[in-house]
């Protein structure tokens, strides 16, 4: 045996043992992207009705900057507020940017190393093993397609509705600190 075929026999074992971990992380990103999905359901339809709780609540943060017993004045008391929740918001929208990316990475993944093994099967001559391999790798395709597509399609949205609810919160800390400083005079 060359030393290329050791080198050829290595790769092939550390692809079968990251078969598992890829397999595994398609299905966990299959299972969040079906959590997502309903978390995102559920918003869009508080929001077509009119009603927004995260923003309510990040509002309701921001009142309380004014009975804060911080020695900072109410205007920074009230940006670092802002900056706060905004942070808050995008980092979940970055979450969902990662899922964009990792799903068809590990989908990638999940069909080029059943496909070894289908191949190796078709040399073999056993084609049940071609089979069942192939099917294994065209489902980690469509799932880690799908997942992709998912966590884009709600991004793409929750970026709007983060735009939307900075300016509504800004609004509101501007509406605060105006108030503030009428009740002052």
């Amino acid at each position: 045996m060359t030393t290329l075929d050791h080198i050829r026999e290595l790769l092939h074992l550390v692809a079968g043992i990251l078969i598992w971990p890829v397999m595994a992380g398609l299905l966990g990103l299959a299972a969040l992207s079906i959590v997502v999905l309903g978390a995102y359901a559920r918003e869009a339809w508080d929001r077509f009705r009119g009603s927004k709780p995260a923003l309510a609540a990040a509002m309701a943060r921001l009142d309380e900057c004014v009975t804060a017993t911080s020695s900072d004045a109410l205007d920074l008391r009230l940006e670092r507020a802002l900056q706060q929740e905004e942070r808050r918001r995008w980092q979940s929208i970055a979450r969902l940017r990662l899922a964009v990316r990792v799903g068809p990475a590990l989908g990638l993944m999940g069909t080029l190393i059943p496909m070894a093994y289908a191949l190796q099967g078709l040399a073999e001559g056993n084609l049940p093993a071609l089979a069942s391999n192939m099917v294994t790798a065209f489902a980690a395709t469509v799932i880690g397609l799908a997942v992709s597509v998912i966590a884009y399609l709600v991004s793409s949205s929750r970026e709007a509705w983060v735009r939307a609810d900075t300016q509504a919160l800004a609004i509101h800390a501007e509406q605060v600190l105006r108030a503030s400083a009428l009740l002052k005079e």
